[in-house]
């Protein structure tokens, strides 16, 4: 092998193999008393000199240059530390952990990333559909339930999110969870509540703890983390009559805790129905009330909504409340959610323009309203026809 000289302390080596192909080497230093290089392979100099020059501006800029036999284990925990982490919300990050960790690592973990090919991402998604779900540490008991598809949907978005940075970073020549099919998910079919059921349960939470919750998520359709994210000081005017969402209540890593609401578009300020005003004014002196009640033991955290303590109110305690407050009112079981489908379609169903009500939602696209509630659109199509025929129409 004759290796080229005048090449400085740094800056890779090139030469020529026996079998007659070029060879590059960039040493990236030592790590636990092992010393790593990254070696490129072409048919003549100049093309292994390309990859080369390329990984050292890479090194100069402080961007990861993967030794060679990096494993996609290895690249994932890198990718979910450096670019998961500081740009996602916690309660998202925690789940892209979870996926990585349970279902995606133990399959391609030890695959070398740049071998990763199209044909085992796509047999890891089809042996996923329907597979024995992993335990998660610490939770004493197995996973009852094989993986749904909409939770391997979930993995391949989070494999071809982080393949597309390691496209980015030079260290894949194609993002390969891009070529392949991810399994169908069955829509969930949305259940809004008609006029008189929302009115119907309206009269029968009337005097309810939570009556003010359920009016607001109805009549401003707020997601449930924006609902009880909601503090006096800084997110309702009832002088003013009007609602701004500035956080939302998630738990992570078991701990409930305030978090960036799920868009930019998702901080909003809403006005408030007369009807909603009244009953977080009924709200306010009914907590007063449970705070005097409560004396020593009372914890103040400034929410609208709170246990008769004062701390954030457990999500799984408002779904029984809610479950419950449904039975009395004779309607069938719903998410609580769907008291925000219902809000949606509502306003629709009043003629309220689409951008309107995307606005409202904190929805982050015209689209994403459109298609969310295309079951509601018939009727506001039908009434701009009927306008548009008041006014073209010829009078006989």
């Amino acid at each position: 092998m004759a290796k080229r000289r005048g090449r400085g302390q740094g800056e890779g080596s090139i030469f020529k193999r026996r079998d007659g192909r070029w060879c590059a080497g960039l040493n990236l230093g030592w790590k636990n008393g092992k010393r790593h290089r990254k070696w490129f392979y072409g048919p003549t100099r100049d093309a292994v000199q390309r990859q080369l020059t390329a990984a050292l501006r890479a090194q100069q800029q402080g961007l990861p240059v993967a030794p060679e036999r990096q494993t996609v284990q290895h690249f994932l925990t890198r990718w979910l530390t450096d670019c998961a982490k500081p740009s996602v919300r916690p309660s998202t990050f925690v789940r892209y952990r979870e996926l990585v960790s349970l279902h995606i690592v133990p399959e391609l973990g030890h695959i070398v990333l740049s071998k990763l090919s199209p044909q085992q991402v796509q047999a890891f998604l089809n042996a996923k559909v329907g597979a024995p779900a992993a335990s998660k540490p610490g939770c004493g008991r197995p996973a009852p339930n094989g993986l749904s598809a909409r939770t391997v949907q979930h993995c391949h978005a989070v494999l071809r999110c982080a393949l597309g940075q390691a496209l980015k970073w030079g260290l894949v020549p194609r993002n390969v969870a891009t070529l392949v099919n991810p399994p169908r998910a069955p829509h969930h079919e949305i259940r809004p509540l008609s006029p008189e059921d929302a009115t119907r349960f309206l009269a029968t939470v009337r005097g309810d703890r939570f009556e003010a919750l359920y009016s607001v998520a109805l009549a401003c359709g707020l997601r449930r983390g924006e609902a009880l994210g909601l503090r006096w000081q800084d997110g309702v005017d009832l002088e003013g009559g009007t609602l701004t969402v500035r956080h939302a209540l998630q738990r992570v890593n078991g701990r409930l805790q305030l978090v960036e609401p799920k868009t930019a578009r998702s901080r909003r300020t809403i006005a408030l129905p007369e009807t909603c005003v009244k009953a977080l004014r009924s709200h306010r002196v009914r907590q007063l009330q449970e705070r005097l009640l409560a004396g020593s033991r009372w914890q103040e955290t400034g929410f609208v909504f709170t246990s008769t303590i004062g701390t954030p109110v457990e999500p799984d305690n408002l779904r029984r409340q809610f479950k419950a407050a449904l039975s009395r009112a004779g309607l069938p079981a719903q998410r609580f959610h769907d008291l925000r489908h219902t809000s949606a379609s509502l306003l629709l169903a009043q003629g309220v323009h689409p951008r309107t009500v995307m606005e409202i939602l904190g929805h982050s696209q015209i689209s994403l309203t459109m298609n969310t509630y295309s079951h509601v659109m018939p009727v506001v199509l039908r009434d701009a026809a009927d306008k548009m025929d008041a006014i073209l129409a010829c009078k006989k």
